[in-house]
This record gives C-alpha cells, sequence and structure tokens, in this order.
C-alpha cells in the first residue's frame, strides 16, 4: 500500500496525527510510526523538514507532505559495524541495503539515523555511499566535525579507494574522466587479479558523482558483476565495495586511515543480491 500526498494545506490549528488520519485514512498509531520513521514533512515558511513529533501543532499556512509505503516503513534496517569511536566522528563498516540519508518515503533505514537513535548522539553525514554497495564510512557527531570533514570530500583531499568485480578481462591501468551528469569526473582503475571471464579491479575516484564508478566501469564495457542497471546480466549482489578511506582527523588533524579486512573484500567475500 502507498499513500503520495503533498503540499496539503493546513487551514487550522491542529495536531499533525490528526490532520494526516483524516486526509489518509489510516490510524493514528500508523501515522505515528510513518512520523517517526521519516516520512512525513512540513513545509513551513521557507523551510522544508521531516515532521517526527507525534505532538506537533500545525498552524494555518502550513503544507504537509506524506509519502507512505507500508513495504519501506516495515523494512528492518541492516546493522552497521562500528570499526572507530573518536566522539566527534565515528567510522563504520556500512552493509547492503543502508541508505546514506534516507529518501522521502522516510529514512529509519539509513546509516545516520540508525546510529543517530542508536547512540542518542547528533549524527551527520558527510559522504555517500550506495544502498547496494558495502565498505567504510564516516559519519560527524558536531557541526564542527560535519564542517571539517564536508570540506575534505568537497576539495578532494580524502582518499577513497574501491575494489569491484567486474565482467571481462582487464589488464591494463585505465583513466577515466568520462563526465557523470554533465558534471567532471575521474576515476583510476588498476588490475588485481584479471581473469578470463571477471576481473578484480581496484578503483580510486576524485570525484564523488552519483554511481561514477559504476558508470564508469560499464563505459569501458566492464560493468561490475551483479550491477544489472549498468550492464550485467548477473543476478547477484553488486560485487563493489569502499575498502579505503582516508581524511584528517578533525580531533587532532593527524591524517587517519582505515582499510576493509580482505576477508570482506570483494573477491573473497561475495555479496547476495536482496
Amino acid at each position: 500500500m502507498i499513500i503520495e500526498l503533498t503540499d496539503l494545506a493546513v487551514s487550522t490549528e491542529i495536531y499533525a496525527t490528526d490532520f494526516l488520519a483524516k486526509e489518509t485514512g489510516l490510524s493514528k498509531s500508523r501515522i505515528k510510526t510513518t512520523m517517526t520513521r521519516g516520512a512525513v514533512w512540513l513545509k513551513s515558511g521557507n523551510t522544508s523538514k521531516r515532521l517526527r513529533r507525534a505532538k506537533a501543532k500545525l498552524i494555518p499556512g502550513d503544507l504537509v507532505s506524506i509519502y507512505y509505503s507500508q513495504k519501506v516503513l516495515e523494512t528492518v534496517p541492516a546493522e552497521p559495524i562500528l570499526v572507530d569511536d573518536q566522539s566527534i566522528f565515528s567510522v563504520w563498516e556500512k552493509p547492503v541495503g543502508l541508505m546514506s540519508g534516507g529518501s522521502r518515503f522516510g529514512d529509519h533505514c539509513s546509516i545516520n539515523r540508525v546510529i543517530e537513535q542508536q547512540w542518542d548522539r547528533p549524527t551527520f553525514l558527510v559522504h555517500r555511499l550506495d544502498r547496494y554497495v558495502w565498505g567504510l564510512m564516516v559519519l560527524a557527531h558536531s557541526k564542527q566535525a560535519a564542517a571539517h570533514l564536508s570540506r575534505q570530500f568537497q576539495e578532494r583531499k580524502t582518499t577513497k579507494i574501491y575494489r569491484a568485480i567486474v565482467h571481462g578481462t582487464l589488464e591494463e591501468e585505465r583513466a577515466i574522466k568520462t563526465p557523470v551528469d554533465n558534471r567532471d569526473a575521474s576515476s583510476i582503475v588498476k588490475p588485481i587479479n584479471p581473469g578470463a571471464d571477471t576481473s578484480l579491479v581496484e578503483v580510486s575516484i576524485e570525484t564523488g558523482r552519483k554511481h561514477q564508478i559504476r558508470k564508469h566501469l560499464a563505459s569501458i564495457n566492464h560493468p561490475i558483476v551483479g550491477d544489472r542497471q549498468y550492464g550485467s546480466d548477473d543476478t547477484q549482489g553488486i560485487q563493489l565495495a569502499a575498502v579505503e578511506l582516508g581524511f584528517e582527523s578533525p580531533v587532532n588533524h593527524e591524517w587517519k586511515r582505515y582499510t576493509l579486512a580482505d576477508s570482506k573484500q570483494p573477491g573473497m567475500h561475495r555479496q547476495e543480491a536482496k
């Protein structure tokens, strides 16, 4: 069941649960769950944000949107694995299925929301991994740390290395500069273990465009195994992982370098489709 109602106008002061129950026909308890899991949005003046508080009062002029998907709301988020906790930032192994930042249909299955709720600590995204990619992510736990880390990613001062299993034999290093979504994009692809049918490769990126690695590898006729969106006919999960992450610590400005255990990297670890 999906209900998608946008910019519902509020004409009188009313509790959000009462307003949405009347507009949707959903029970108040179902509305509360939908709000808690980030699928209700409030537009008030020039600001738009997720509306989570069940007892929030709406006033005339407010615009409310609800994106109710029973399937999404009932999804149980996969559990990330803690790598390092430095108080104002933390590093995690993000599993396949966990999102970065959520969507309009909710954010309870996003890594930042999962950690925020588990730790009762403010949690900020500073970079992203595709939902179907696994590996290393850093999260910030203060606005100052978030600004410090975000600036490094924006200025391309971080190290981001991935490994993937691709179709075909790739024996030589390739530099791919094909724009992604009309924006400059740069990936360096190095063969690690070329094979007759598939090859294990390492990819370092300077830019972080959406699906950049997946698009770039497909553009040279070596789509990632399991990436049906960009040319693979393999039905297993996408064989792509973030295996190394480096950045300057916002704690003491020392360089921090994290690597994913060999046993969890593509080639040793086969990710199943979900």
